[in-house]
């Protein structure tokens, strides 16, 4: 059994792997920073490949997939992204495009060239960290990172539609968090947490297991469950102004 991580060196990835190595599966390890993929590395009872790449570089992507397509890989997770805070008029253009490139164009190369093998040989399991985020209608102060989070998930659904209706044994899940104790926060320029995240670990060990029993969302955590089903109920403008304040409570 082998599973390839992209965005492993650290948070969700970084627990996905350890809990995978745990239950016996080769890994391949996918991160820019190399130093932490070998620290990474020498925590795991199972054999793993480092790759230090920056997929946010589209071709890196192409470069990734030739030099794995052949290890007869079982599960991939598309794990690498990042959110940008702040108004949307303020954030430079390249850093948006940037976040683009790794949030979205990442996730559909690798979940395309992936996909066809193991539609080939009719097995295999596709995680897409989303977020709730991409739940939602949209994230003011967060504009950018909510629009790439609402494509990974209609994506997602819409493969996991094609799947079913062609009576394929391959399944693809995104995983929706709100809040994890993570060092996404520090990248994404917020100095705190509005409401109490969970853990990583916890967030890790969920989703590897809906991922495994074949579920298309996976929503940790109750009150996160709860604040998805309840906004169905509320007007988009209501909607916006609370979001607005959430995130305004980062700062």
């Amino acid at each position: 059994m082998k599973a390839l991580i992209t965005g492993a060196s650290g948070g969700i990835g970084r627990d996905m792997a350890i809990i995978l190595s745990n239950m016996g599966y080769d890994l391949i390890l996918v991160a820019r920073n190399e130093e932490k993929l070998n620290e990474l590395k020498k925590e795991l009872d199972t054999e793993s490949i480092i790759i230090a790449t920056d997929l946010s570089v589209e071709q890196n992507c192409f470069d990734l997939y030739e030099k794995t397509k052949n290890e007869n890989i079982d599960i991939l997770i598309n794990n690498a992204g990042y959110g940008i805070h702040g108004y949307f008029k303020n954030s430079p253009l390249e850093n948006d495009l940037d976040m683009i490139n790794l949030n979205i164009k990442s996730v559909q190369i690798l979940t395309k060239l992936f996909l066809n093998d193991f539609i080939e040989k009719d097995s295999g399991r596709i995680l897409n960290v989303s977020s709730s985020a991409g739940l939602t209608i949209g994230g003011p102060l967060f504009a950018s990172y909510y629009a790439t989070k609402a494509y990974v998930s209609s994506l997602t659904r819409g493969v996991y539609g094609e799947l079913k209706a062609t009576g394929s044994k391959v399944t693809i899940s995104h995983l929706c968090p709100g809040p994890v104790d993570t060092g996404f926060n520090k990248r994404a320029g917020i100095s705190k947490f509005s409401s109490k995240p969970l853990e990583s670990r916890y967030v890790a060990e969920y989703a590897i297991k809906k991922m495994l029993k074949g579920k298309l969302t996976i929503i940790p955590g109750f009150k996160m469950k709860l604040a998805i089903f309840f906004s169905k109920f509320v007007g988009e403008k209501l909607m916006l102004r609370i979001l607005m304040s959430f995130q305004k409570g980062k700062e």
